[in-house]
């Protein structure tokens, strides 16, 4: 069976997306006094949407070709994408002024709501997949699928460095517009992208947001301020 390549880097998006509207649906039924949603901990989804989309990840990943190997990089650009990946941290954790942010939100807290303490299995839970599978996920959506898309409908030949200007920056105020802290989105989606754009390598990137998300898990955690993550 012959997978399309948009499909492919569209499903396990899409699943992790649909699960912000099924998180609502649960919260509106629980509120509603729903018998079988009573003592429910809404904070397990995101386990569960993080296990989902690693599933469609390893079903799908022989149509990842870009991904098979990250060959062919320069150690240089190993260690611009770290950098790059420190870089998105700072501004993220200094870019969350009202002016900055859509809308509020209380964010994912992993402590207990009677002792307080820290529930670690939902804190390894949350890092895993803010560290190592959004990475993968977004970087093939965004960066893979949509800026090449953008440029021509073959987008899986499309070369990463003949963009152009107008698909780098309309992907990037879109993945500037799925993020609470808009600004800090967009100025992470302009590195990501340019990141792609001058090694031509998706790993580069995707390393990249791993280390701002590992980061950003790490800091998070060690100052309490859930509304980040």
């Amino acid at each position: 069976m012959i997978i399309p390549p948009m499909f492919s880097r569209i499903f396990p998006f899409a699943i992790y997306m649909g699960f912000f509207a099924i998180a609502g649906v649960l919260q509106f039924l629980q509120q509603g006094g729903l018998p079988l949603l009573q003592g429910w901990d809404p904070r397990w989804l995101y386990p569960t949407k993080v296990l989902l989309v690693s599933l469609a990840l390893l079903l799908l990943w022989r149509n990842y070709g870009e991904l098979a190997k990250p060959v062919g990089i320069k150690s240089s650009d190993w260690l611009l994408s770290v950098a790059v990946g420190v870089m998105v941290f700072v501004v993220w954790i200094n870019l969350d002024q009202s002016w900055a942010t859509i809308g509020e939100t209380q964010g994912y807290n992993p402590t207990d709501p009677e002792s307080g303490r820290l529930n670690w299995n939902l804190i390894a839970l949350r890092i895993f997949g803010a560290a190592l599978v959004v990475p993968l996920m977004e970087e093939l959506f965004w960066r893979s699928f949509v800026m090449r898309w953008l440029k021509d409908a073959d987008f899986v030949n499309v070369d990463p460095a003949t963009v152009g200007i107008k698909p780098f920056f309309i992907t990037a105020v879109l993945f500037a517009s799925e993020h609470n802290l808009w600004l800090a989105g967009l100025l992470a989606g302009v590195a990501y992208n340019w990141l792609y754009m001058r090694t031509r390598n998706l790993w580069v990137p995707v390393l990249a947001h791993a280390v701002t998300n590992c980061m950003l898990g790490v800091w998070v955690v060690q100052t309490g301020k859930w509304q980040f993550w």
